[in-house]
């Protein structure tokens, strides 16, 4: 049976893999940029957003990475190549699970490191809220790409299927 650190880290790598094939999804980079009446966010930001947002709370925070975050740059910075992006996201499919898997009781009941908004937040409190975090703004990205491309939704991508714990019946 896998803990509780695991199976969120398994949470963790897929969201994560989803996202990168949501920006792979895009035809072209340029739609990526595009804004959208009504949206705040196109999905280029909201992705620089999303890896930057975990690189700093999980990798450097919790993993001791060294990551420095610019989230004025996440939401600012236009055109970054599509590969710049995709590097990103790789960074964090390989350091966010592997951290969160890593953590024992000791850290997940204390305290997180840093205030976040102003509060102290319990650390496996947090790592649960970040994933929800992630989720929201892959569900944005997911419609963002849709509407500016017209392309479908991807099939399979957060399937309960695609969980550490699911097995078929025999």
């Amino acid at each position: 049976m896998m803990s509780f650190p695991d199976s969120l880290a398994a949470i963790y790598a897929r969201e994560l893999t989803t996202l990168r094939l949501e920006v792979e999804a895009y035809p072209s980079e340029a739609d990526l940029w595009k804004l959208v009446p009504g949206i705040a966010n196109c999905g280029g930001s909201l992705a620089l957003h999303l890896a930057g947002n975990l690189l700093h709370f999980i990798g450097a925070n919790l993993g001791g990475t060294g990551y420095r975050r610019n989230r004025d740059a996440e939401f600012g910075d236009r055109d970054v190549p599509r590969a710049v992006m995709l590097q990103h996201i790789d960074d964090a499919i390989r350091v966010v699970p592997k951290t969160v898997a890593g953590l024992g009781p000791e850290v997940l009941d204390a305290d997180y490191p840093d205030l976040v908004a102003g509060v102290r937040l319990n650390t496996a409190d947090f790592l649960l809220h970040l994933a929800c975090h992630l989720d929201y703004h892959l569900g944005q990205l997911d419609y963002h790409r849709r509407i500016v491309t017209g392309g479908a939704p991807l099939g399979g991508v957060v399937a309960p299927t695609r969980l550490w714990s699911a097995v078929k019946p025999d």
